[in-house]
């Protein structure tokens, strides 16, 4: 199949393939368009059944890794980049659980990058930046919503 408009056409020459699937759970059919060829029918429908959870995937890349943008294209520089952060993270956690810190990882992740070129010992790093963490008295803050 090839997309006729002329501005679908224009932009996406190439040929699709055209994947009919019946959802058992809904009992409805879906129909999918993928340039993927090589994949079975099938695989391509529980490919695009499990979209959302490769969203929320990489959203939770997005938000917990701290990648915005990958550095390479090619699928080795997105796993090493991948692989990379997830190391960081979890070291991340073990380095908190071990210490006993009270902040969150998102925070000690943070503080972590922030300070990544200072000299300073990590617990001594750490007890500065929870004693910045005591709420300030916020007497003059205006209040949005009466609760």
């Amino acid at each position: 199949m090839i997309l006729a408009g002329f501005y679908s056409h224009k932009g996406f020459p190439e040929r699709l393939r055209r994947v009919r699937f019946y959802d058992r759970d809904n009992g409805r059919y879906l129909t999918f368009l993928t340039n993927n060829f090589a994949l079975p029918a099938l695989t391509i429908a529980l490919l695009y059944k499990l979209r959302w959870q490769i969203e929320l995937f990489f959203r939770w890349i997005k938000q917990n890794l701290r990648i915005k943008t990958f550095y390479g294209t090619s699928e080795n520089a997105v796993k090493t980049q991948i692989w990379v952060a997830i190391t960081i993270y979890v070291l991340s956690a073990i380095v908190k659980k071990r210490m006993s810190l009270v902040i969150p990882l998102y925070s000690f992740l943070q503080l972590l990058s922030v300070t990544v070129f200072e000299k300073t010992p990590l617990n001594h790093l750490v007890t500065d930046s929870e004693a910045q963490l005591v709420p300030v008295d916020s007497c003059n803050q205006l209040l949005l919503f009466n609760l």
